[in-house]
């Protein structure tokens, strides 16, 4: 059991340091190509997260789960043959996925607005027949409960990818190419990682134990298998992709619903391209709130018999409400400066600022979707995916028109605060209950962070512009809001004296308050 919660672990640092990158990175990439140059790679970067989905969350646990039954039985040649017939049938997916994209770009381009993105889609459809490889390799190492592995390929895999995408692009600038070309320089530098994900995967297969021979099987064991791959990898897939078709949804509509209202192309692309700088904003918001609540998640399945299932999954959402309200409402305060900081202006700060309000829900659907899924409702995280893209798809035909990026910022965040509102109704009761005791100390905190940002704000708004001084007030604005919210939420009594214990800068925080 041991190398179990290890595993956990391993696999729970790799993906903070992989998202932490995957949100970093656009920064100094918007910086490079400018807010169209941002607007093209975002209009396609979600068609990557749906290969992420697939080659990472998705059936990698599922190839994970036929492996490990086999071995549980000291069957290695079920196991080879369940290998078997997993390569097939994600072969078989990875070639048609392929085949409708590369085929399929033109009319893809066309529906997200812009025929000029055709060969950016091309390229992307070469992802799909890596993915098969990838998502088996992991998944097999997984069902022998060796972690290092994936960890090793998804942090080699995104810091290959930003170095090639940031190299890449940066030689397209020097050479004086277009906002596209760019675009494709990008698009590259994905493919290169990925690439670079596969070879480390196939670096660690001679360290463990080689594949034996499988032993042939009947055709209706083969569709068997396939369809448990097929069926649990999909719905896996769903869950964890919230972060990715929301965007997907305002790649194919932005555009297209801002030049029926009435915009030209080059002004919807530049105001796409602002819009867009919410993305990372999100995404490490996001990130920050809630790697702390779902690293408690695995646990859960292990304390079934110690009776603590409760403990630990009330922890979590009561973390994920006040890392997630936290974070989502210093953003919006500090906007202006942390847009000015990380962007070269302060364009579109309000757009941001109704984004960063979607931070809070997305660090509670995360978080009760990951607890839904550890105890073996995916059907029901599943469901609340589904839920948040269809009320984005409704959202935006109504609000994108006739209030331009704002409307589409507000379609954003309802549609999160749906997903989370489903998913949080399907708790079980307990978790649901208890913390209501803690709502009015964390919303307390969180006004009492507010009011002294804003007069924060006030007196250093009134003193110098810049870039350099915007970095200066959004970090010192950081730090101020950090160490109030902070305060509060141990003067409040929101986690207990041992809940503190194991948070140890928080806990000596709480000691330099003198206790409670």
């Amino acid at each position: 059991m041991g190398n179990v919660w290890k595993g956990a672990a391993i696999l729970t640092a790799a993906a903070l340091a992989a998202k932490l990158l995957s949100a970093l990175y656009r920064v100094p990439y918007q910086n490079m190509v400018g807010d169209i140059g941002f607007y093209i790679y975002q209009q396609v970067y979600p068609i990557y997260g749906i290969v992420v989905a697939l080659s990472l969350t998705g059936y990698p646990v599922a190839v994970s789960k036929l492996v490990a039954e086999r071995l549980a039985g000291q069957d290695e040649a079920g196991a080879a043959a369940s290998v078997r017939v997993s390569l097939l049938v994600l072969s078989v997916l990875g070639v048609i996925l392929f085949a409708s994209l590369y085929l399929g770009a033109g009319g893809i381009a066309s529906a997200m607005g812009d025929g000029r993105l055709t060969p950016l889609v091309r390229l992307l459809s070469f992802s799909f027949l890596l993915f098969p490889p990838i998502a088996l390799l992991r998944g097999y190492f997984q069902g022998r409960h060796d972690m290092t592995p994936t960890a090793a390929s998804q942090v080699g895999e995104q810091f290959v990818r930003v170095t090639a995408i940031l190299g890449l692009s940066y030689g397209a600038v020097q050479r004086g190419a277009d906002v596209y070309a760019c675009g494709m320089a990008a698009v590259a530098g994905t493919l290169v990682g990925m690439a670079a994900a596969l070879f480390i995967l196939l670096f660690f297969l001679p360290r463990g134990r080689r594949l034996k021979t499988a032993d042939r099987t009947t055709p209706a064991w083969d569709r068997q298998v396939g369809r448990r791959l097929l069926t649990a990898g999909t719905v896996i897939c769903l869950t964890n992709m919230a972060l990715t078709l929301i965007p997907l949804v305002d790649s194919f509509l932005f555009v297209p619903l801002l030049q029926e209202a009435g915009a030209r192309l080059d002004e919807v692309q530049r105001l796409k391209g602002v819009y867009d700088r919410g993305q990372p904003l999100i995404q490490l918001g996001t990130v920050v709130g809630t790697s702390f609540s779902l690293a408690l998640v695995p646990l859960l399945s292990g304390v079934r018999r110690q009776g603590a299932v409760f403990a630990y999954g009330a922890l979590s959402i009561r973390l994920a409400v006040v890392i997630g309200l936290g974070a989502s409402l210093g953003l919006i305060c500090l906007i202006r400066p942390i847009n000015a900081m990380l962007f070269e202006n302060d364009y579109g700060s309000s757009v941001l600022a109704v984004l960063s309000a979607s931070v809070f829900f997305t660090t509670i659907a995360l978080t009760a979707s990951a607890l839904l899924q550890g105890m073996g409702r995916e059907w029901t995280a599943a469901a609340g995916v589904a839920l948040a893209v269809a009320g984005k798809a409704a959202l935006m035909h109504w609000l994108a028109p006739r209030f331009g990026a704002l409307g589409a910022a507000a379609a954003t965040t309802g549609a999160y605060s749906l997903m989370a509102g489903f998913l949080y109704a399907f708790l079980p009761r307990e978790y649901r209950t208890a913390g209501r005791k803690y709502m009015y100390p964390t919303v307390k905190a969180a006004v009492m962070m507010a009011v002294v940002l804003y007069g924060y704000r006030w007196l250093m708004d009134s003193s110098s512009e810049g870039r350099l001084w915007a970095a200066a007030e959004a970090l010192g604005g950081v730090a101020v809001g950090a160490v109030v919210y902070l305060a509060c939420i141990v003067k409040g009594r929101v986690f207990s004296e041992q809940e503190l214990a194991a948070f140890p800068l928080a806990n000596k925080f709480r000691l330099r308050l003198g206790g409670r």
